[in-house]
């Protein structure tokens, strides 16, 4: 029986490679890399790599988005158009597991109500420690404090989830600080939206509005001051609140402009 446990670059996957790394020493670790993650989203996995003592396989290193993206014929992917999840994510993931028997360690945590992947392949079979155990957000946040590997390098510039650098799930003001803090990949980003070949539309990664829109100097700041009101609002109503709605409101404040794709962000 082979252990397979997924890493995407986020806190939930990365927490639950430190949570199992005694539990289950023969674990595999994989991260389906799509060539187009974030530079911090790399060193993060290098840091974990450190940690477990033992490699993480890179998979899709010579298929990875731009491969796709010509196979599909220059469409980029959307949440009607996902794609990327399919090609980038589970694909590999199944080829890499083949046939033999595998334990899929998901890092859905307790005060999650999301579903996760679950393959249909019959060999494979999907197992929730976090949710067994009944770990909650606090409990990955002091397991990735404790090990000394952290939360993801990009969420102190405001990025919330891991995933592509132009992933279409991001929200706004996420794109904004994209262009702020990497200016050369919100333009790589920026070129993949021309017209689609087979029907003329012009599809964006960011919902009714493309980035040469949304970086005009005028909406960047509508988006920053929008952003901030949420904020104050959130604060402002959090005065009494108990524990466990402050983390519940901290979960919703970073999803509240869409669902993130669960295989890119666990």
């Amino acid at each position: 029986m082979r252990h397979v446990l997924s890493l995407s670059g986020g806190k939930d996957s990365a927490a639950l490679a430190i949570y199992m790394r005694d539990r289950v020493p023969e674990m595999e670790y994989i991260f389906s890399d799509t060539l187009k993650e974030l530079p911090e989203t790399y060193a993060y996995l290098d840091s974990i790599e450190d940690y477990l003592g033992k490699p993480v396989h890179r998979l899709n290193a010579d298929l990875g988005f731009d491969h796709w993206y010509d196979v599909y014929g220059g469409m980029i992917p959307s949440n009607h158009r996902r794609w990327c999840t399919k090609m980038l994510k589970l694909k590999p993931f199944e080829d890499f597991v083949g046939d033999s028997p595998v334990v899929n360690y998901v890092g859905l945590r307790a005060d999650e109500q999301r579903a996760g992947y679950v393959s249909t392949k019959p060999n494979i079979t999907a197992v929730y420690p976090f949710q067994e155990h009944g770990l909650k957000l606090g409990d990955i946040e002091e397991i990735l404090r404790v090990s000394g590997v952290g939360m993801p390098p990009y969420t102190r510039w405001g990025r919330t989830r891991s995933g592509c650098f132009f992933c279409f799930y991001q929200q706004k003001i996420e794109w904004v600080r994209l262009k702020e803090k990497y200016p050369e990949l919100y333009e790589k980003a920026k070129a993949y939206e021309k017209p689609y070949e087979a029907s003329g539309n012009t599809f964006t990664w960011s919902e009714r509005e493309s980035l040469t829109e949304l970086e005009r100097p005028e909406r960047m700041e509508a988006i920053k001051d929008e952003h901030e009101r949420r904020k104050r609002a959130r604060e402002t109503s959090g005065a009494d609140l108990t524990l466990a709605e402050v983390y519940r409101r901290r979960e919703a404040a970073a999803e509240d402009e869409g669902d993130a794709c669960l295989i890119c962000t666990l």
